[in-house]
């Protein structure tokens, strides 16, 4: 496969690697992506500039743009104007001589990121991307299409033995034993990747490996339902996990392993802050909610210390259960083994859990947007799937400070238009939750109404402004703090049309 990427980029053109969940798209784009930037920088294939994007949304894409404009310190980027020096960014990638490569890694929506694909028509640069979709529009303009599916047995084989190789354990690998584990794993590549995580690190040969895969295999019904299985993969997925966090549990003396694995299945599969899990709001959850030591009452539980924490996380990586390519990179679960975690997070613990990760990435929050647009940005993308993952865990009994803080976040960004569809659909959200005359549902009137005013759709602020200011009045009383910063707004807003009006 990698050949073939390779041979596809000879020929100047830009690829995408296309394929279901697991199969390893994005772990193929790294490697790719590392060894280019490893090369040394006077050879001919090697690497000046390399830009990650989570493409998931236009918003991360625009953010991932902006930053590589502030970090190549390109005239005319402003900080406040993230879309301006995104696109600042596209037209220096079409002019310099420099050598680039910009990946846009698990694009949801093609349309999301037509008009954000770089040109690499010069030849100096070119993009590489991955997705689950196979869209036309993805293998147009000379783009490849580079399907990516489950390993052959051959593959699967090769592969556990070069990885049991490499580690110095050769004595593990059995070669039928091997193709016996691939067919119980459904030759998935991320289930395999658990597996021989936990061979290596166990010491397991492949004979006991297959032992415990098969007496665990009666367990999985109650833990990911058939329905849940929507692409087919759940069962060796879970599987394979099940076995490696029983070895996690046993080396990890904190017990605080399961409970972080919670947490981090309710996060954004393109990554979180590794720094989510050591602050205090997350340190104060994970000290109810690892089991009890000793027999002793959970409100007398020992406080979690940050090493501890980074310490279980360690055991979490070394067996494969999440990934993090830099000591300050962010931490990833991938999306197939976060939906079987998130299968063993009791029910009535579910609301707690997402409040918790709620409260810490909002305490992560830089002050200013600009001083930390990736950061940013990915706080953005992991509250709007906690939501959509938890909903309305983060309405109710009231709605959570992390919806609004994307909100705002958007607008100091200057993601104007995207600020304006987010604060729709918390406006429709909220009014169904909570009904159309809750205060909460007044709030998020009023921030759609300053949305529509910061992109510069006057007439629209002042008419839903006005609108939000004669129900606040009605509702909370002409003398309430939130009547008070309503009408502010709207005389705000009325001055901007007058001055408008004034100069056409």
């Amino acid at each position: 496969m990698r050949k073939k990427v390779k041979a596809t980029r000879d020929e100047s053109r830009d690829v995408v690697l296309s394929g279901p969940g697991g199969v390893g798209k994005s772990q193929l784009a790294a490697s790719l992506a590392r060894e280019l930037r490893d090369q040394e920088r006077s050879s001919e294939a090697g690497l000046d500039v390399l830009v990650w994007v989570r493409a998931t949304s236009t918003d991360q894409v625009i953010s991932a743009y902006a930053e590589a404009a502030d970090q190549l310190q390109l005239p005319g980027a402003v900080p406040e104007d993230e879309d301006g020096a995104a696109r600042l960014f596209l037209r220096w990638l079409t002019a310099t001589e420099r050598r680039w490569l910009v990946v846009l890694d698990d694009i949801n929506d093609p349309c999301w990121v037509r008009d954000w694909w770089p040109d690499s028509g010069t030849g100096r640069g070119w993009v590489l991307a991955t997705s689950r979709r196979e869209d036309a529009q993805l293998s147009g303009q000379s783009r490849a299409l580079i399907r990516i599916g489950l390993y052959s047995d051959s593959e699967a084989r090769a592969y556990l033995k070069r990885r049991i190789t490499d580690a110095g354990h050769p004595h593990l690998h059995h070669a039928d034993q091997a193709s016996e584990i691939a067919t119980e794993l459904g030759h998935l590549p991320l289930a395999l990747g658990h597996a021989v995580a936990y061979l290596i690190n166990k010491r397991c040969t492949m004979a006991d490996y297959l032992t415990l895969l098969r007496d665990t295999g009666s367990q999985l019904g109650d833990l990911l339902p058939t329905s849940a299985d929507t692409e087919g993969y759940g069962w060796p997925v879970t599987t394979s996990l099940l076995l490696s966090l029983d070895a996690v549990e046993e080396a990890d003396t904190s017990q605080l392993a399961r409970p972080l694995l919670h947490l981090a299945s309710l996060m954004a599969p393109l990554g979180h802050p590794a720094t989510v899990w050591t602050t205090p709001e997350a340190l104060h959850h994970l000290r109810t909610a690892r089991p009890p030591r000793r027999r002793r009452l959970r409100k007398h539980q020992p406080p979690v210390t940050a090493t501890e924490v980074r310490t279980a996380l360690e055991h979490l990586r070394t067996y494969a259960l999440i990934t993090q390519d830099t000591a300050t990179a962010p931490l990833r679960m991938h999306a197939l083994t976060a939906r079987a975690v998130r299968e063993t997070i009791p029910p009535d613990a579910l609301l707690a859990t997402a409040r918790t990760v709620a409260d810490a990435l909002t305490s992560l929050w830089p002050r200013h947007d600009h001083e930390d647009r990736e950061l940013a940005a990915l706080l953005r993308a992991n509250v709007v799937h906690l939501d959509q993952l938890t909903r309305p865990a983060l309405w109710q009994p009231t709605t959570h400070t992390c919806i609004y803080r994307a909100s705002e976040s958007l607008t100091k960004a200057g993601l104007y238009q995207q600020a304006i569809e987010y604060n729709k659909t918390v406006f429709h959200l909220t009014s169904s939750i909570h009904g159309p005359d809750h205060p909460a549902t007044l709030t998020a009137r009023n921030n759609l109404a300053n949305a529509y005013n910061d992109a510069g759709r006057i007439q629209k602020a002042l008419e839903l402004g006005e609108q939000v200011l004669a129900d606040s009045e009605r509702i909370l009383g002409p003398e309430h703090p939130d009547t008070l910063a309503t009408r502010k707004d709207v005389a705000n807003t009325r001055e901007t049309a007058a001055a408008v009006q004034q100069s056409q």
